[in-house]
């Protein structure tokens, strides 16, 4: 069948018309939501491993995005836009997300290196050591009530229960601070924990600045340090934060501020 011009041109029309239709999801009192705009949250929902792409996510999209235009109509209608602590809202969301962009595109411009990640292990394993140690400890205020507790305990009485006075938490479970590093602690700390042998208690008061302690020795084992393939990405991200860090401190250095 051969058209005449005249329906030719209008089934033209149609035709180039479809596809700007099919582009919208929908329309809301007139205004168009496009599909690209549906396809974009649905990336980023996807992104974040939220979800997975399916027609349920991007009808539940769809419906969001139809009650939020519903609302910023109203909204406008009400000139809620034009009030100062909106604007000041605004001004500061706007800010942020350029900063995130910004932050961002520095990350991927300075990427971490396998050589940062590795030699950070490094020094984490040094600061761990090879040990744990699992003790317990008496805090009190003074070097006189440290001295009589070591007294009694010479004399017999039980850890677990002159622990009950300890000033901080561990008084509740006989003074027990579980397995840990000996970098857990402050250095006085650890310097006398470290001295002591199995079920040994310290014979003089060691002070911190918490107060004075009383501390025994329950165990010790080989140290459990995760291999660097598991603690990579966490590491990994631990550096990034820090040289994004460093990045924006450097920014405001060079500012003049007056």
């Amino acid at each position: 069948m051969i058209l005449k011009p005249a329906r030719l041109l209008l089934a033209m029309t149609a035709l180039v018309a479809m596809p700007a239709f099919a582009q919208n999801v929908a329309t809301v009192n007139g205004k168009p939501i496009s599909a690209a705009k549906v396809d974009q949250l649905v990336k980023q929902v996807v992104a974040q491993g939220r979800a997975t792409d399916s027609p349920q996510l991007r009808e539940a999209i769809k419906r969001d995005l139809i009650s939020r235009e519903v609302l910023i109509q109203e909204a406008d209608k009400q000139n809620i836009g034009a009030r100062a602590d909106v604007k000041a809202a605004i001004d500061n969301a706007r800010q942020s997300i350029i900063i995130n962009a910004m932050l961002a595109d520095y990350v991927k411009k300075n990427p971490v290196k396998d050589a940062d990640i590795k030699a950070e292990y490094d020094k984490y394993k040094a600061t761990v050591g090879d040990k744990e140690y699992h003790a317990r400890h008496i805090l009190v205020g003074t070097e006189e009530e440290a001295k009589a507790i070591i007294a009694k305990l010479k004399g017999g009485a039980k850890f677990e229960e002159l622990a009950k006075q300890s000033k901080d938490g561990s008084a509740n479970n006989g003074g027990d601070l579980d397995w840990a590093s000996p970098a857990a602690y402050v250095p006085e700390f650890s310097k006398a924990m470290t001295s002591l042998q199995k079920g040994a208690i310290t014979e003089t008061p060691v002070k911190t600045q918490f107060g004075y302690h009383v501390i025994k020795l329950e165990d010790t084992r080989a140290a459990k340090i995760p291999a660097l393939d598991e603690v990579k990405q966490q590491v990994a991200e631990q550096l990034q934060q820090r040289q994004v860090a460093q990045y924006r401190e450097s920014l405001v250095k060079k500012a003049k501020v007056q």
